[in-house]
């Protein structure tokens, strides 16, 4: 193995474990450089607060928003003080060594950088061996790989936020820079939402969640029900909201990444909403995408089906308003094999004072519907957020969960390998980048869908699927990167999953739409 590091404009080579160069442009450049910044700001951390527990809370555009446990409140000057550390430990080019320990080794080593979180958890695992990340100053726990010196991070800046400070990341299109901010207020609220929920369930990290496994069976039974009736409890209020606006709302748009459950949500809601007397229908923007010889190109010359131009926004908008004066509409059923409409159309009808649900990539944007007043619409973002983490400085990312569902979903009811749901993700980010993310904060609400215990029913479906790609494959190491993770979560029977659970649209055994 090399003893240099090569060090490019936009390439790091990773430590001795593996000789491959990562692209920073890539996602899995991106991914290792984030974590390695969180090792980073959590030695800075703890030689300027030794005291203090860092926590890791929760990603924040191309930022995690961090704090500090135990309620302190970080001022701008320690924030300031926190980054001019930061830099100078970049500055000292440090050499990080992935070392392998005996458990107690580990422990030893964590004891003394305050790491009780991590010991805890390593008390649940079955691992003989622990890998930290080591310097002469600073060793700590990573469940990714970092790279090798702290030198290679130069591009990151901190910024106090609430109580905290985001922990700004680089650009995916220009890693020589610091990614812009966003303001994502209505995005913040949902995850402290979200750490409330975990706190009800008193499970905010994996070796609470082992602990409830290994105690008693009946508390795993009690998690699931009370995590699914705290989502049901949202989308009731959801309804009552819409209701309490039902003389003026037409439309409820829904829309949010991949695998996000919208299409569960959706019939959930429209079940809450018929508690409440109102009978909305549904209508999908797939029956309505364009010809194939008429779908607008990517760069690469193939097909962009996500691309807003790939609907006939026009018939779409005129069948919505004749919908909503109370006629019958004769809508388009697209055949996907022929690559057209069929010549069989489908009759929709909804009486006046009741809404239309639309559920699509591009519900939020207002081109889809313009020509409804947007005082007529109530918009929804859905997402799967990760509420639990490893330990205080190790996430569980949402894409990475999301991916599970999909690949799981992609085999039970798509015939698909994950070989196949790998290759394609890349793709289908690149789509909710453009499509969805830049106008998430436009929704009058933002939905959950992210079950605290969903990688223990997911792991029995996932793991065989990820085990049988070949290293020979491009997509091996993102394979093995899920099985790790899923290597961390116990394994739960999915006996006790409610048949309306949102799960069950990725698993099967669903009561609502037949899967």
């Amino acid at each position: 193995m090399p003893e240099q590091v090569r060090h490019e404009q936009d390439t790091i080579l990773l430590p001795q474990e593996t000789v491959d160069v990562i692209d920073m442009a890539s996602e899995s450049g991106l991914r290792v450089y984030r974590q390695s910044l969180v090792y980073l700001l959590a030695w800075a951390a703890f030689e300027l607060f030794p005291h203090d527990r860092l926590h890791i809370q929760y990603s924040l555009g191309h930022a995690y928003y961090c704090e500090f446990k135990e309620g302190k409140t970080l001022t701008e000057v320690e924030v300031k003080a926190l980054e001019a550390k930061m830099r100078e430990l970049a500055a000292g080019d440090f050499t990080i060594n992935a070392e392998y320990f005996t458990k107690e080794q580990a422990i030893e080593y964590l004891t003394r950088y305050g790491r009780e979180d991590t010991i805890e958890l390593l008390a649940y695992l079955p691992w003989n061996r622990v890998r930290l990340y080591r310097t002469d100053r600073y060793a700590d726990f990573s469940s990714h790989i970092l790279v090798s010196r702290t030198g290679l991070l130069q591009v990151f800046a901190l910024e106090k936020y609430n109580g905290g400070l985001l922990l700004r990341f680089p650009a995916a299109d220009d890693p020589a820079t610091v990614a812009p901010k966003y303001r994502l207020p209505k995005l913040a609220q949902v995850w402290q939402d979200s750490e409330e929920w975990a706190d009800i369930l008193e499970v905010s990290n994996l070796s609470s969640l082992l602990r409830m496994c290994q105690t008693d069976a009946k508390d795993v039974n009690t998690l699931i029900h009370v995590g699914e009736a705290l989502q049901e409890k949202k989308i009731a209020r959801i309804a009552d909201a819409i209701y309490s606006q039902r003389d003026k709302i037409k439309l409820i748009l829904i829309a949010g990444p991949s695998s996000s459950g919208k299409t569960t949500f959706g019939e959930r809601l429209s079940i809450q909403l018929r508690v409440l007397g109102l009978r909305p229908i549904s209508l999908s923007t797939d029956d309505y995408f364009v010809d194939r010889e008429h779908t607008p190109k990517d760069e690469n010359g193939e097909y962009d089906f996500e691309a807003l131009e790939a609907v006939d926004i026009s018939l779409f908008n005129q069948h919505i308003q004749e919908i909503i004066k109370g006629e019958t509409v004769a809508c388009p059923i697209f055949n996907f094999e022929r690559g057209c409409r069929d010549d069989v159309v489908k009759e929709v009808f909804s009486e006046k004072e009741h809404p239309i649900i639309i559920e699509g990539i591009h519900a939020l944007n207002e081109k889809l519907t313009a020509s409804i007043p947007r005082e007529n619409k109530y918009k929804i973002y859905i997402s799967a957020l990760a509420m639990i983490s490893i330990d205080d400085h190790n996430r569980i990312h949402t894409t990475d969960t999301r991916l599970i569902r999909r690949i799981v979903r992609d085999s039970q009811f798509r015939n698909q390998k994950a070989i196949h749901t790998l290759k394609r993700w890349p793709s289908v980010r690149r789509g909710e980048e453009k499509n969805i993310f830049p106008f998430q904060e436009d929704a009058d609400i933002m939905f959950n869908s992210a079950l605290i215990y969903e990688l223990s029913i997911l792991k029995k479906y996932a793991y065989p699927l990820l085990a049988a790609i070949s290293p020979a494959e491009s997509e091996y190491a993102d394979a093995r990167r899920l099985l790790e993770l899923l290597d961390y979560v116990p394994d739960f029977s999915d006996q006790y999953v409610p048949l309306n659970s949102i799960l069950r649209e990725f698993i099967g055994g669903s009561s609502i739409h037949g899967k």
